[in-house]
């Protein structure tokens, strides 16, 4: 019964063609088709898209690399660079305390030649002062003098126009005024 099912089923389908199933021959065309496109792409594209896909792999892992690699050097230029400013902060500093010490130095050799100039003006006035003292006493000198003397001739009645004379009296009048400021200091 079952044979005798099948054989009309396979009747039926030779009468009325299933329009799902495709023809024998069709089948056997394709099959060999399809199997020609994939040896062809196995042999040929296949390879160069495997080779394409390496290509990429590698180019994108050696840009990961490169990246790496350049952050590294990035990270050793920064370190570089964080030495090389506190190096320098160092020097600033090392240069600030040369300075702030010079500047004292100058400061204190300025000083002592203020101070030294000041003692100097101060020995010149007092020098100064003396000489003028001395001439002021001299003149002075000269001056109670000729007042003695005029004042002596008055007195005594007689000339004293004689210089000589007239200087040992003034003289001896001055070391007697003198001597007597003396003894009362």
């Amino acid at each position: 019964m079952l044979a005798e099912h099948a054989a009309g089923f396979v009747a039926a389908a030779e009468k009325n063609p299933n329009p799902l199933l495709p023809d024998a021959a069709e089948m056997i065309f394709g099959t060999i088709a399809f199997l020609i496109v994939l040896f062809v792409l196995g042999k040929m594209l296949i390879p160069r898209i495997q080779q394409t896909l390496a290509e990429r792999t590698d180019a994108i892992e050696g840009g990961i690399k490169r990246a790496e690699e350049a952050q590294d050097e990035a990270q050793r230029v920064l370190e570089q660079y964080k030495e090389q400013l506190a190096e320098a902060r160092h020097e600033a500093a090392r240069l600030r305390e040369e300075a702030r010490e010079q500047g004292a130095q100058i400061i204190a050799e300025m000083r002592e030649q203020a101070q030294t100039e000041a003692q100097r003006v101060i020995d010149q006035a007092h020098a100064q002062i003396e000489a003028d003292r001395q001439q002021a006493f001299t003149r002075l000198r000269t001056e109670i003098g000729e007042l003695a003397v005029d004042l002596a001739s008055r007195i005594v009645g007689e000339s004293l126009e004689d210089e000589a004379r007239r200087r040992g009296t003034v003289d001896r009048f001055l070391d007697q005024l003198e001597d007597r400021a003396r003894a009362e200091a």
